[in-house]
């Protein structure tokens, strides 16, 4: 049997097994164990081992649970209320003012997290209620929130890109910086079409009365602005020791936690309850990332053997003969199709290793392909009929909130998400210009 055969064979049973329900973790590193010792007999456990070992060493990685912690930290001493409170004072009296307040609440819970779930689960338990109160149409409600979570995994500290950044040995600094410009680009470009939208059908989403308005102090509507400084004091303590040199990455995220904890505990909001639930969950989705990397990396290390890469780049480029801006967009294209039926971390570690191989074989710049890898993620998060966001928008939201509404709500801000991945593959400036800029690359 050659390598190819062998390839499609490991690649088919994985998606076989992934369709059945299994975990990803499971079946990536079911199928490759049984392919290592198929191929090379009990010798092939070293690999498995080896890949463990390359983990371990790849200190970036505690950065993981950092984050995570943040997050929940965040989320747990309703820090997130403070903030909402704020643009819901502020933004409500102007068209769709709480939806663009709902989606300049993600960007900064996105400066705190990098993860999509923490800012799904602020959203459904913060702004959702809200949005419903105030009679916000149910398909721009669902649209607001699972849009602007996905901002998570693009605005740095981005869980996805320090994965990313594992698989295709780039600096994580570089792909931080670079998720920052279209992060906010896409934020910009949700709040735009949800301006627009509101202006042309008003019944979409109410103002904000004005005996309500005058209702508020002015005084507390200053106080209120206070909340949205926080978010700037925790990612100023963590990015500008890093960018400066003053701190590594590691220690820049221990500093973010610090200051987590720290306005928590000023806030008087440090329970035992918030650290328990904050520390478990950390333990949770840590464990889990680390299970699905090592059975990933076990899973590449047999394709790799095989040379299965090495021919996937020569069908490309040599027997179809196509063009590398051609090969680009059908990869692209693929992950997009791959997005319908795989999570982004199950899409990173079956099909990346091999395209960061091809993109750099095409002469790309892999801090670039890196953000077009997970603006395809934020897509493949929102796109039916299995993305994780909509599954998760189910769980949390009111029965009214129905699949096909879920469904339907999304596909305007999966356009907007398109939309915004051709421009930064036709101007990449977009996203290489701060880190040049900063680092000097």
């Amino acid at each position: 049997m050659d390598h190819n055969t062998i390839a499609l064979l490991m690649f088919s049973s994985l998606l076989l097994m992934m369709l059945t329900g299994q975990r990803v973790f499971g079946a990536i590193g079911f199928v490759a164990v049984i392919a290592a010792l198929t191929l090379w007999g009990p010798g092939g456990t070293d690999m498995g081992f080896s890949a463990v070992m390359k983990l371990m060493k790849w200190t970036p990685l505690l950065t993981l649970p950092m984050f995570v912690f943040m997050g929940y930290v965040m989320s747990e001493s309703r820090l997130a209320e403070d903030l909402y409170r704020m643009f819901h004072v502020w933004f409500g009296p102007l068209p769709g003012g709480l939806a663009i307040g709902t989606i300049l609440l993600m960007v900064l819970i996105s400066a705190m997290n990098g993860l999509s779930v923490a800012g799904m689960a602020i959203g459904a338990t913060i702004a959702l209620p809200e949005l419903v109160r105030r009679n916000y149409d149910k398909l721009m409600i669902s649209g607001v929130i699972q849009a602007g979570s996905s901002l998570g995994i693009l605005i740095p500290p981005s869980v996805v890109l320090v994965l990313f950044a594992l698989i295709a040995r780039q600096p994580v600094s570089n792909l931080w910086l670079a998720g920052i410009g279209p992060g906010l680009l896409m934020a910009v470009m949700f709040i735009a079409y949800i301006t627009i939208r509101t202006w042309l059908n008003p019944q979409l989403a109410p103002r904000m009365s004005a005996a309500e308005r005058a209702s508020i102090p002015r005084a507390e509507k200053y106080k209120l602005l206070r909340a949205g400084l926080l978010p700037i004091f925790i990612f100023a303590a963590m990015m500008v020791p890093f960018i400066n040199g003053w701190a590594s990455l590691t220690e820049a995220s221990v500093v973010g936690v610090a200051a987590t904890v720290l306005v928590a505990a000023i806030k008087r909001r440090l329970s035992w309850r918030v650290f328990e639930t904050a520390t478990k969950q950390t333990l949770h989705i840590t464990v889990m990332f680390m299970l699905i990397i090592t059975a990933a990396l076990s899973f590449g290390a047999v394709f790799d053997g095989l040379g299965a890469g090495r021919a996937i780049q020569n069908f490309f480029t040599s027997d179809l003969g196509l063009a590398p801006w051609m090969i680009l967009v059908l990869m692209q294209l693929s992950f997009l199709f791959l997005g319908m039926f795989l999570d982004d971390t199950a899409m990173l570690v079956i099909v990346a290793p091999v395209f960061v191989g091809l993109a750099k074989a095409l002469g790309f710049d892999l801090i670039w392909y890196g953000v077009l890898y997970t603006i395809t993620c934020q897509i493949a998060y929102l796109t039916p009929p299995f993305g994780y966001n909509l599954f998760l928008m189910k769980a949390l939201a009111p029965p009214e909130f129905t699949l096909p509404v879920i469904y339907r709500s999304v596909l305007p801000f999966v356009l907007v998400m398109v939309l915004t991945l051709v421009l930064i593959m036709v101007f990449p400036q977009i996203a290489l210009w701060l880190p040049q800029t900063v680092l000097g690359r």
